[in-house]
């Protein structure tokens, strides 16, 4: 995320006139928005597997809280004079209050309470990713980030549980609409430097508590006379962290 930080910047610095997308950034988006449906309908279609899913869920967005979003927010902290402890503070806080507004605030079920967190969290940071494809859309980020959306929207899917498509779709729909705003946004109206590690910080937490939520939802459909998570469960977890790590080694690494 922090070359987004930095091409933001730049763009600041250039000027103020308005250049529209590339072609190439919009198809990229659309790739992205697609990619991001393909995962949330193969969460569906293992609704069967739910515990499997949920554990990935939760590997994935803890992965892309703790190991994305926290670093580049740290990173970019002293660059634009916020203080670094202020975003591990921030995110705490983030996380906090997205899991007490969950437990004292929502009529819904904590299932579709931390899907709907999560789904607020994942636009945020994926109009960050759609600033990021406005300017630097090569091939090696569009790859990464297809991936990346694919795990988001299975994530996500997962975490809105049994809800019927009709009430899902609106979710996943922001998920796909927010990084082609984001990409008209940065075109138009750079978000300012300062902002970034706040948001980057906030994000975190959000997708940390989903990530516990996820968790939670596993462990509750374990067998009944299972005390821990079992093997499979545990592999899949296991398996989504390494995966969502790799790929975000992999765009970082070529941006």
């Amino acid at each position: 995320m922090l070359p987004v930080v930095q091409a933001v910047g730049a763009h600041t610095a250039d000027g103020a006139d308005w250049q529209p997308p590339s072609t190439e950034s919009l198809v990229a988006v659309l790739l992205v928005a697609l990619a991001t449906v393909v995962g949330a309908w193969s969460a569906r279609r293992a609704s069967g597997r739910s515990a499997l899913v949920l554990a990935a869920a939760s590997g994935i967005l803890l992965v892309i809280a703790v190991l994305h979003l926290l670093p580049d927010a740290w990173e970019e902290a002293p660059e634009v004079g916020v203080p670094q402890w202020a975003v591990p503070l921030t995110a705490l806080a983030s996380f906090w209050l997205v899991g007490a507004l969950t437990r004292l605030g929502c009529p819904c079920t904590p299932g579709r309470a931390g899907g709907i967190g999560a789904a607020a969290g994942l636009a945020l940071h994926r109009f960050l990713e759609g600033a990021t494809l406005a300017l630097t859309a090569s091939v090696a980020v569009v790859a990464a980030l297809l991936v990346h959306a694919a795990g988001e929207g299975l994530a996500l899917a997962a975490l809105l549980g049994t809800q019927s498509e009709r009430r899902m779709a609106p979710w996943i729909g922001l998920a796909c609409v927010s990084p082609i705003v984001g990409v008209f946004v940065t075109s138009a109206a750079p978000i300012p430097d300062a902002l970034m590690p706040w948001l980057l910080a906030v994000v975190a937490g959000v997708l940390a508590q989903a990530a516990w939520v996820a968790l939670g939802l596993a462990y509750k459909q374990r067998p009944a006379n299972r005390r821990v998570l079992g093997a499979p469960v545990t592999t899949a977890m296991t398996l989504a962290v390494v995966l969502t790590a790799l790929v975000l080694l992999v765009g970082a690494a070529h941006r």
